[in-house]
């Protein structure tokens, strides 16, 4: 093996590494996923040669093997290390001055989450400025559909494909359920529901988009109705919508 500079250099070939990348690389191209057979194949090596890799990179978070189809994707985990989380740094210093405000303006605390894994991460949240509040930490997951965040980000996904093998063995019933729930969400441009682990919360989730499009995010209010409530839900909706505008006006680069 010859470098750059025409220095001959060992070939010091790591095998298991190369599968690993192999693996990576394979499926950072794929947008449907891929089974551990249809895997094995594309990289030309059997089953048993790549099944421990896989065990490893799904351990450590690099894929995650959606259930019973048994697809394997990408998680987040080579974004975040590529990039040292400077994209999402730059996400979230984009949304925070206008979260700051539409926190102050409403009296109740908002957040910030993304979807990885088949799981919402909030990735950023702002408290409440009243003696009481309901907040949800940084850091937290929840269920992808078991939160109105989740379906929010579902419902501007382009690929629906990804959405079905999430369902995780549902009926065909269930998907067509779930489908044109998700259909009127993004018809809407919004989704607000009660939420259902905190009796008293109404989630109000609005998209957070890049600049071609493509939902990054969702900006979040746990409404609480409390008489230290300042605004009505109505004025919270509508707050909580041209938040999101200007965050999506920050992303495109417009406004100063």
């Amino acid at each position: 093996m010859t470098d750059e500079g025409g220095i001959e250099s060992p070939n010091y070939g790591v095998p298991a590494l190369d599968k690993a990348l192999d693996i990576l690389e394979l499926l950072a191209g794929s947008k449907e996923g891929m089974t551990l057979g249809e895997i094995a194949a594309a990289v030309d090596r059997s089953v048993n040669q790549i099944y421990r890799t896989l065990v490893t990179l799904e351990r450590r978070g690099y894929l995650f093997r959606a259930r019973p189809s048994g697809l394997y994707f990408l998680s987040l985990m080579l974004f975040e290390i590529a990039h040292r989380q400077e994209p999402m740094r730059g996400l979230i210093d984009m949304a925070l001055p206008a979260m700051r405000a539409l926190s102050e303006a409403i009296g109740q605390s908002c957040n910030l989450s993304i979807h990885d894994a088949g799981r919402v991460v909030v990735i950023a949240q702002i408290d409440s400025p009243s003696p009481f509040g309901f907040r949800v930490r940084a850091g937290a997951t929840f269920p992808l559909f078991e939160s109105a965040t989740g379906r929010l980000l579902m419902a501007f996904e382009p690929d629906d494909t990804k959405v079905r093998c999430w369902l995780q063995g549902d009926s065909e019933s269930a998907w067509e359920t779930l489908g044109v729930g998700l259909a009127t969400i993004r018809e809407r441009g919004f989704e607000e529901e009660a939420d259902s682990l905190q009796p008293g919360v109404t989630d109000l989730a609005f998209p957070i988009l890049s600049r071609d499009g493509r939902v990054v995010a969702a900006l979040t209010v746990p409404y609480v109705t409390t008489s230290y409530s300042r605004r009505p839900i109505a004025d919270v909706r509508a707050a909580a919508g041209n938040a999101a505008a200007a965050i999506n006006a920050a992303i495109r680069g417009e406004g100063g």
